[in-house]
């Protein structure tokens, strides 16, 4: 699989965009970044050479709660109308209370200040939350009526699943506002880019209801129908992707092979993409598989737009405070000093196959063991939102968290309670490699307790860390498994992500030491003539006696790479600020997101 990676289709050379232009972003981080998507935003946004294309941005979502006092709607913004509080403070007053009544919504508008606290350079996009609780249902009715006319998708099988039902009330009251914006004004024609499935309705409302006046793109921060095959199937990645390859060179679509993905809300809407004036795949494999969704995406134009790395020089000085901090956290919790700091800072779901990290860990163990040194691994994780400085102090003088964890509120959830039974097992044996498992959100002083540097923060983890692991089954970028490669750090992901491609494409043919694409869909020998139906019936117990052996040579290789002096830091030092800034969110705007938008503006096939 991995030998694929760099030879896909790829944006031409760097333009930018006509004029300054509105850019509408459809999404559920519109406020709060959780994720992938919010990370994208926050990148683009305060991206200078973005900055200096797109006059206008606006970020439009869903109000999901009404609780609370007005200055919270905006999670720090500055609120300028809210239709939920009867507070006008803005010129479009007017024909927000039009549109509000016309589709029995509620608007709040305003600013968000967004940072880039390695840069420092900000800006303030605005924002524009729709309340869909109390729409007129003879509205929403005939937009869905106008999604099975021109596009095929039958609402009905999805009326009762809000999250698919409150996209499509956004649509038309957002649409409506940006117009009252004045986005469509002197000729510009706003451009709707939909983050995933939750823009869509409003992107192919945009097309039907107002011909000619919008621009669409789909923004593939992954694809939904294959995220779910991949996940429930017992053999995951390294079932799925051999049978992508196979099923493709014999013509076949995920429907010939996994059966009808109708039932499945987000794939009508993913499906319909190919109707926008553009399509961007965050990665290789994205755009493979928006070709295996069916036979008409075979001449769909589709950008590769890979996602930035957070660049900026980092001084040995400064990456060595940042270990020094994070030895000191890990002595004041584990008792001792490691050599080697490993970090995995991610969301605990399964995608991000965190098991894999165990395996790796199993076999550096012994390498460890040989040389008589020591490491630990740090797995910042939770299903949560995080737990309060107050239930974290409690925690630490009850039972000393993290080192030890208790099921139940406010500790662990089943799911984090689940992955704890792993750590434990690997713990108990382990004697120069352990675990911390960290359930916070942020992983910073505040949020870890008496017993982390009282000026630990998020970054020293990036800085300090000398291998982030990232071995998801499904990850269409990962951003968070290349953050570190501009401080020095080794990233170990998978040779399906996103940023294997992007790697690629910024190193060129020449190998980095900073980077450590692993392949578990690499099949045994015995295994490489299987058929699709073979392949098919792989067991959980089949992909796991696979994943036991590619683990072995990720740590071999991890562990042949380890700095293990100043002199060796420093060329890895070097050699990741190089690749960070080949990777930077400049470059990304420069040379994808910018030619991108601008083939949307010119319209379909240009």
């Amino acid at each position: 699989m991995a030998d694929n990676i760099g030879t896909l289709e790829r944006t031409p050379s760097p333009t930018g965009v006509s004029g300054m232009h509105t850019v509408v972003h459809v999404t559920h981080e519109a406020v709060h970044k959780v994720g992938g998507i919010g990370a994208v935003l926050h990148g683009l946004i305060t991206s200078k050479t973005y900055r200096g294309a797109v006059g206008r941005d606006i970020l439009l979502g869903p109000l999901f709660s009404t609780d609370g006092p007005m200055e919270g709607r905006l999670h720090g913004g500055s609120v300028l109308y809210s239709g939920v509080d009867g507070y006008h403070n803005t010129p479009y007053a007017n024909d927000f209370a039009r549109i509000e009544h016309e589709f029995g919504v509620k608007l709040v508008y305003g600013r968000k200040n967004f940072i880039d606290p390695l840069t420092g350079i900000s800006s303030d996009p605005e924002v524009l939350l729709v309340d869909v609780r109390h729409y007129h249902p003879e509205k929403i009715g005939l937009l869905k009526f106008l999604l099975f006319q021109d596009y095929g998708i039958d609402s009905g099988a999805y009326e009762h699943i809000w999250d698919y039902e409150q996209y499509c009330r956004i649509a038309e009251p957002g649409l409506e506002a940006i117009r009252a914006l004045g986005g469509c004004e002197n000729g510009f024609k706003p451009i709707i880019l939909s983050h995933e499935y939750m823009g869509m309705p409003t992107a192919l409302a945009a097309r039907s209801r107002y011909p000619g006046q919008f621009r669409t793109i789909f923004y593939a921060h992954e694809v939904a129908t294959m995220r779910r095959i991949v996940e429930d199937h017992p053999g995951h990645d390294t079932m799925f992707y051999n049978v992508l390859d196979k099923a493709q060179a014999q013509g076949q679509h995920v429907e010939d092979v996994f059966g009808s993905q109708k039932g499945f809300y987000k794939h009508p809407l993913v499906e319909a993409s190919r109707f926008c004036d553009n399509i961007f795949a965050v990665g290789d494999y994205v755009l493979k598989e928006l070709r295996f969704l069916r036979k008409e995406f075979k001449d769909v134009h589709i950008d590769i737009a890979y996602n930035g790395v957070p660049s900026r020089a980092l001084t040995m000085d400064e990456r060595q405070k940042s270990r020094q901090k994070l030895r000191q956290y890990c002595c004041n919790v584990l008792h001792y000093h490691p050599d080697f700091l490993f970090t995995h800072l991610t969301r605990l779901v399964p995608s991000k196959g965190l098991w894999r990290d165990i395996r790796v860990v199993e076999h550096l163990e012994k390498e460890l063991a040989k040389e008589g040194k020591s490491a630990v691994l740090f797995i910042g994780a939770t299903e949560s939102a995080g737990r309060s400085p107050q239930d974290i102090l409690n925690m630490e003088s009850a039972y000393k968290w993290p080192a030890a964890h208790r099921e139940g509120h406010p500790d662990l959830t089943h799911g984090e309670a689940a992955f704890y039974t792993g750590v434990q097992e690997w713990n108990a044996r382990a004697k120069h490699c352990k675990i911390l498992f960290i359930n916070q959100f942020i992983v910073d002083a505040a949020s870890l307790g008496t017993r982390a540097p009282a000026d630990l923060d998020f970054l020293d983890f990036r800085k300090g860390s000398d291998a982030e692991f990232g071995q998801s089954i499904y990850e269409p970028f990962g951003i968070a498994q290349v953050e570190p490669i501009s401080f020095g750090g080794i990233c170990v992901y998978t040779s399906l992500c996103g940023c294997a491609g992007f790697v690629y494409n910024a190193a060129g043919d020449k190998a980095t030491p900073n980077a450590l694409p692993v392949d578990y869909t690499k099949l045994p020998e015995t295994m490489r003539s299987q058929n699709v139906s073979e392949l098919l019936q792989m067991t959980q117990q089949t992909r796991e006696d696979i994943e036991r052996h590619i683990a072995g040579e990720v740590a071999d290789e991890l562990y042949r790479r380890l700095p293990r002096n100043l002199e060796d830091a420093e060329k890895l030092l070097v050699a990741g600020a190089k690749l960070g800034a080949a990777m930077s969110w400049n470059v990304v705007a420069e040379q994808f997101v910018l030619p991108g938008l601008e083939r949307a503006l010119k319209g379909p096939g240009k």
